[in-house]
């Protein structure tokens, strides 16, 4: 499929499960405190300003965090326990990645601020992660299938590029992430398949979750101003290169599912902004609401 992965021979490669699932290894020590993985406290590349690196960052960060929670939700709602497993395994991955980006841009930024505070001490307006990631799927598993396939397609194809990134924090999450982001979409690929080309009934709710997500898939290949000032110094890749890639995976997931590429309108942005800059759906204000609810609550509890 001329310079992108094929979809089913990605699929088929063999993914090295015995590996640390954390981007760096886990790096517990005898008294229970996870080392700090060098990578985090590298210098910030040459040409790169710290505030934009930072952001960056956070935006890849948020991108895992608030999708990995989404998928969290399903463990104990799944239609059976081997999905909650693997969906819970899901989660996990993308909860590391999350911690090791978020961690970087909170040490870049050098406000003090660790992965922790910018998980849960920070608003709406604050978070950077497309607005896929955020969608509620209501508890529907095709929603949620329909959701995991876009967005593992898309970040698989990001995190592929950015293994070449000269912030050598992003480098070593990419390599890790890809690996992992090849599972999640296997996993996604699998149910579609399953459910698209099944039954009636799972045929028709497969094509409405793919209708309900498929107006956020343009905001993936939105560049911002950010990236694009990162791109110049070798830290950022462009999203807007990765449109090809992914929509030849798509298009030959949804064929060989019996599906239809969604035909609606995309979600436009509001005076230009996005989710990359701060705008989001009303269901990432509910998401916190519960993901940072223990830690507002109990400042500075350890167990």
């Amino acid at each position: 499929m001329n310079g992108h992965l094929d979809a089913y021979q990605s699929l088929a490669e063999t993914v090295d499960r015995d590996e640390p699932r954390w981007a760096f290894g886990s790096s517990v020590t005898a008294s229970g405190i996870v080392d700090t993985p060098v990578e985090i406290m590298m210098p910030v590349p040459t040409g790169a300003v710290p505030g934009d690196l930072a952001g960056y960052c956070q935006m890849l960060g948020d991108d895992a965090l608030v999708c990995g929670h989404r998928v969290s939700e399903w463990v104990s709602n799944a239609p059976e326990l081997e999905e909650e497993v693997a969906l819970a395994n899901i989660a996990l991955d993308l909860l590391g990645q999350a911690r090791a980006l978020l961690a970087r841009g909170g040490f870049v930024e050098g406000a003090g601020r660790d992965e922790d505070a910018l998980a849960f001490w920070r608003d709406q307006a604050q978070f950077r992660n497309v607005a896929l990631a955020e969608l509620s799927d209501r508890l529907d598993f095709a929603h949620a299938v329909a959701r995991l396939l876009v967005f593992s397609s898309w970040r698989f194809a990001i995190m592929r590029r950015l293994r070449n990134s000269t912030d050598p924090a992003i480098a070593a999450v990419a390599v890790t992430a890809g690996k992992e982001l090849a599972y999640h979409r296997d996993y996604a690929v699998r149910w579609t398949l399953r459910l698209g080309d099944g039954t009636e009934e799972s045929h028709r709710r497969m094509q409405a979750a793919l209708d309900a997500v498929w107006p956020y898939v343009e905001e993936l290949f939105r560049t911002s101003e950010l990236e694009r000032r990162l791109i110049q110094v070798g830290v950022a890749i462009d999203p807007s290169e990765t449109r090809t890639e992914v929509s030849a995976v798509l298009d030959e997931v949804l064929a060989a599912a019996t599906l239809s590429r969604p035909a609606v309108l995309a979600v436009g942005t509001l005076a230009g902004r996005g989710g990359r800059q701060g705008v989001h759906t009303e269901a990432l204000g509910h998401l916190l609401a519960e993901m940072q609810s223990l830690a507002r609550q109990h400042p500075g509890a350890t167990w």
